[in-house]
């Protein structure tokens, strides 16, 4: 795998302090050793809205310039709405930041089935309140309505990115997509060569090796794209310490021959030091310890191994 450098991890969103512009999170990447970055799908970063041709070809410019591939582009989008005009918004939502990752030449534009978003507040970026409002909003649509709105809306997807020539990728992310088994599901009901598959082994539901490698070996070709994250320390003899899954994981992505980015992302509430959270210097640590430390796991997982083959019931 290759290293990548999510750019919501410095949108201003979890950190005290301002979103960095694209360029210098491309700088980030290039500075701490990642190979590319994802650019996150909203303001200050990639709302389409803001990313014109011109604007796109500086971006991709830019990164050429300076030896960072631009390998995905994220999307923040909703497909579950009970309410018609919110769907059809969120399709025109994919279909412009289809049109984008194609003028930035990037390959992949992550989606989601559902999401419930993320409040910009005070201390810093919540889940709370969106995730409370989805729930009121879908807790009198039956499980099978919400699935099918979300086939819909992937399924039209779809075809606006074969029209560019962009893969969607979608994520094992709650909710709508809440086994491991409905993320190929959803990919096998679709049936479309431009909808494949990031999975992520911080949102698995089991995490022990035998599982990990039984769904990479299901998942297969349909590999596109993956994502690891947390907050990263140096031990006093040196080494960085990171969640004990991913070099299974990593060895299970070896296995299947996949050859795409993990990429780094810092997305969730961060500490508060003194009453306030953190600031940028607190991501800044974080995203090159990472790289370092996956650096170190996909180094552990080329070395020549053998991964037990035991049975393990996927849901």
């Amino acid at each position: 795998m290759k290293l990548g450098l999510y750019s919501i991890t410095y949108l201003g969103l979890w950190y005290d302090g301002e979103g960095l512009t694209i360029e210098r999170v491309i700088d980030r990447a290039r500075k701490f050793g990642y190979e590319g970055v994802e650019i996150d799908g909203k303001r200050p970063h990639g709302n389409p809205l803001d990313m014109p041709a011109g604007r796109c070809r500086e971006v991709r410019r830019y990164a050429a310039g300076e030896g960072i591939e631009i390998y995905a582009v994220a999307a923040n989008n909703d497909f579950s709405s009970p309410i018609a005009e919110q769907r059809e918004a969120q399709l025109v939502y994919a279909r412009e930041l289809i049109r984008m990752a194609a003028e930035l030449g990037a390959p992949l534009l992550r989606v989601f089935s559902a999401w419930s978003g993320v409040t910009q507040e005070p201390g810093g970026g919540s889940y709370e309140l969106a995730r409370r409002l989805w729930r009121i909003t879908h807790q009198n649509i039956a499980e099978e309505q919400r699935w099918e709105w979300c086939r819909q809306g992937l399924a039209e997807a779809a075809g606006f990115a074969a029209d560019h020539g962009v893969t969607l990728a979608l994520q094992n992310h709650a909710p709508v997509i809440n086994e491991d088994g409905d993320l190929l599901r959803m990919v096998e009901e679709i049936g479309s060569p431009h909808l494949k598959i990031c999975l992520d082994a911080p949102l698995m539901k089991q995490k022990d090796e035998a599982y990990i490698r039984q769904i990479a070996q299901r998942v297969g070709p349909l590999q596109v794209l993956s994502h690891f994250g947390g907050e990263y320390d140096r031990a006093p003899d040196g080494l960085i310490q990171g969640d004990d899954y991913y070099l299974p994981f990593a060895k299970a992505m070896r296995e299947i021959g996949y050859e795409g980015y993990t990429g780094y992302e810092l997305c969730h509430p961060l500490p508060k030091v003194d009453g306030r959270t953190v600031g940028i210097d607190f991501v800044d640590k974080n995203a090159e310890l990472a790289a370092e430390f996956m650096r170190g796991v996909l180094a552990e997982a080329g070395k020549p191994s053998e991964m037990p083959r035991q049975s393990v019931t996927m849901g």
